[in-house]
């Protein structure tokens, strides 16, 4: 009978239940994109990191996490010292540079020199043209090339200057851009200098000796292993992406409680008589609280398919159009987010519940 009378009651207004359906799918899917986006950027760029095939990173103290934010480079001789200590095989000094305009966008570029970062890497693997060969030229990665569409022989605007694409190559080695390190010096002012020193071991098995041996040699400097700043890279290490990410989920619950607070508010104040008939018959106050909650919470129920189901969709359609931007989607934070929303749904439906049990049989019957 309940039942029955539930699912009549989210009919009677179509509009109005649609509209809480949406809300809550909006609040599902606004968790979901944002904790994805995060997650899944901090995942790709640890992976990034990783595809150097680095066992040791040397940054200046201070350095941050992001490797795009660092403090002022490091004299590149720290290189030829490293590289004399026991069990270094080869060490790649990068100049780091962040590009915010041009026909690039938003991205972290790689100055490099080609020799010691294959060393270090294993050397790229091109899809399409060659390497750096001249001052201006510019590698690009695959992700980067399908995203900005442009191939080999194209000019893209970076740092405020003008470079020729040289090559395409395969995605996972460090940035999606790299450009001469001698350029990136003379661009940035840094002449002789470099953002972080990758350094590659005879052997993996010798990285903690190596790093001890770093550590000892430049005591001011943040050595770590890749192994370590791979277990770092999640949004509880970095403070304020974690509380950016807080505030977002905050916003998503706060929108989903007040729709739904807002819709049974109003549905009681129309079913007035109802209710007052429903008491009226022996109805108790136990009995009309339980019917609105799970009126709310099929609505809920409901939002949460869909906005799981939205959010799939958009995170294939981000994807494909856009690469760069990775979405990682997780079963935990599903369960998260159709909690949430519950959660913010049923809170949001108590109080309307409540006055709705507290109504005096002859007065909701005088309601007009």
């Amino acid at each position: 009978m309940i039942g029955k009378m539930i699912i009549a009651n989210v009919l009677h207004r179509p509009i109005r239940t649609i509209v809480s359906i949406l809300a809550v799918a909006i609040e599902v899917g606004m968790v979901l994109l944002v904790v994805g986006m995060t997650t899944g950027m901090l995942s790709q760029a640890a992976a990034r990191i990783q595809g150097v095939g680095a066992d040791v990173m040397v940054q200046p103290s201070g350095a941050s996490l992001f490797l795009g934010v660092s403090a002022a480079p490091m004299p590149i001789k720290i290189a030829d010292l490293i590289e004399q200590l026991p069990h270094v095989q080869a060490v790649a000094p990068v100049l780091l540079q962040f590009n915010t305009s041009g026909t690039g966008g938003l991205n972290l570029v790689y100055g490099i020199d080609p020799k010691t970062f294959a060393k270090v890497s294993g050397g790229f693997v091109f899809y399409s043209g060659g390497p750096l060969r001249n001052p201006w030229d510019v590698l690009v990665d695959d992700f980067y090339a399908r995203s900005k569409r442009v191939k080999v022989g194209d000019t893209i605007n970076l740092l405020g200057h003008d470079f020729h694409i040289a090559g395409v190559v395969e995605h996972g080695k460090g940035a999606r851009l790299f450009i001469p390190l001698k350029t990136a010096q003379d661009m940035s002012g840094s002449k002789n200098r470099a953002s972080i020193f990758f350094v590659k071991c005879t052997d993996v098995g010798y990285t903690d000796s190596v790093l001890a041996a770093v550590k000892k040699l430049l005591p001011d400097h943040n050595v770590l292993s890749v192994r370590e700043y791979m277990s770092m890279m999640t949004s509880n290490n970095l403070p304020e992406l974690s509380d950016f990410v807080t505030v977002m989920i905050g916003i998503a619950v706060g929108i989903g409680f007040l729709v739904i607070f807002l819709s049974m508010y109003t549905t009681i104040t129309e079913r007035t008589r109802e209710i007052g008939i429903l008491k009226s018959l022996g109805a108790s106050k136990a009995y009309v609280i339980n019917a609105i909650l799970q009126e709310a919470g099929l609505m809920c129920i409901i939002g949460i398919a869909v906005g799981i189901g939205g959010t799939i969709g958009l995170k294939i359609l981000i994807e494909s159009n856009f690469p760069t931007i990775p979405v990682n989607l997780t079963v935990l934070w599903v369960i998260r987010a159709g909690a949430l929303a519950i959660g913010g749904g049923l809170i949001g439906s108590f109080y309307p519940a409540l006055r709705a049990a507290r109504l005096d049989p002859i007065d909701a019957l005088g309601y007009e």
